[in-house]
């Protein structure tokens, strides 16, 4: 006796089952990742901000000089785990990410966060060898026998660019029809940990023109998508209201620093964008 198809039997079934299943997917992509953000917000706190502090707490005697430092260590758990956030956060994306532009970023990244860790590791030795902070380069003491003079200063965004572009390209996918999705509590409350980072990161790395050209390109993929009927979704609230609050206390940190005579002489120029740390050899290690 011949069987029933079971493909044809139980193809309603199927389809509706799958389609269950696509829905729960993509829900479950666009709820608010609190395990993601609360890593991104722990480790940054405590391996790049908590690096330099770090340095300082920590006895000379056991890292010594011709041994990584306490704060190359941490620079190297940074360089791991940050990387592979990225890459977990691209894969949570409720739209897919052109993977050859993520895989790039990724790959700049490591390269750009590798050369940093060279650089911070020669400039706490030159700290320990009285360098100052507060001081241009060429103004160092230490730095003005330094021949050729073309050594002197070097930098590179090949950090910054990439980490910023990442986010960027995760921010373009959280977009949602949903009106009523709201943030989380847990997305609020981390929201002022994970600002003052950026304040941090943006006021000592320097980089304020990157953020201010990435900052107003998310304001405008947001008007782009409202005008086609989307919003943002709880991942996307958190990612751009961070930048704006991130804004905020740049701003306030520029007026507050507006009239300091030294600080302006090591930033001269337009953009005028006192390093925390700069501050902190000059008004407060001394006293």
């Amino acid at each position: 006796m011949r069987r029933r198809p079971q493909s044809a039997a139980l193809s309603p079934a199927f389809v509706r089952a799958g389609s269950e299943k696509t829905v729960s997917t993509a829900a479950g992509q666009s709820r608010f990742h609190t395990d993601l953000w609360l890593c991104f917000t722990v480790q940054n706190w405590i391996l790049d901000f908590g690096r330099p502090i770090a340095m300082i707490i920590m006895p000379l005697e056991w890292f010594p000089l011709n041994k990584p430092s306490v704060g190359d260590y941490f620079h190297m758990a940074y360089n791991v785990i940050t990387p592979f956030l990225l890459l977990k956060l691209t894969e949570r994306s409720p739209t897919a990410l052109p993977r050859s532009a993520v895989y790039l970023c990724i790959i700049t990244f490591v390269m750009g966060a590798s050369i940093h860790l060279v650089g911070d590791s020669i400039n706490h030795r030159l700290i320990l060898s009285g360098y100052q902070l507060h001081l241009s380069v060429r103004e160092n003491p230490i730095i003005k026998d330094l021949k050729p003079a073309s050594l002197v200063h070097n930098k590179s965004f090949m950090w910054y660019v990439p980490f910023f572009l990442i986010l960027f390209l995760y921010f373009t996918g959280c977009f949602t029809q949903v009106k009523d999705e709201k943030m989380s509590y847990s997305g609020w409350l981390l929201l002022g940990p994970s600002a003052v980072y950026y304040w941090y990161l943006i006021t000592e790395g320097q980089i304020f023109v990157l953020y201010v050209f990435t900052f107003f390109a998310m304001v405008a993929t947001v008007m782009r998508q409202r005008r086609m009927g989307f919003v943002l979704d709880s991942n996307g609230r958190f990612l751009f209201y961070n930048f704006i609050i991130t804004l905020g206390l740049v701003l306030v940190w520029v007026a507050y620093l507006w009239n300091d005579k030294v600080l302006r002489k090591k930033y001269p120029g337009i953009i005028y964008v006192p390093e925390p740390w700069s501050f902190y050899t000059l008004h407060i290690k001394g006293s």
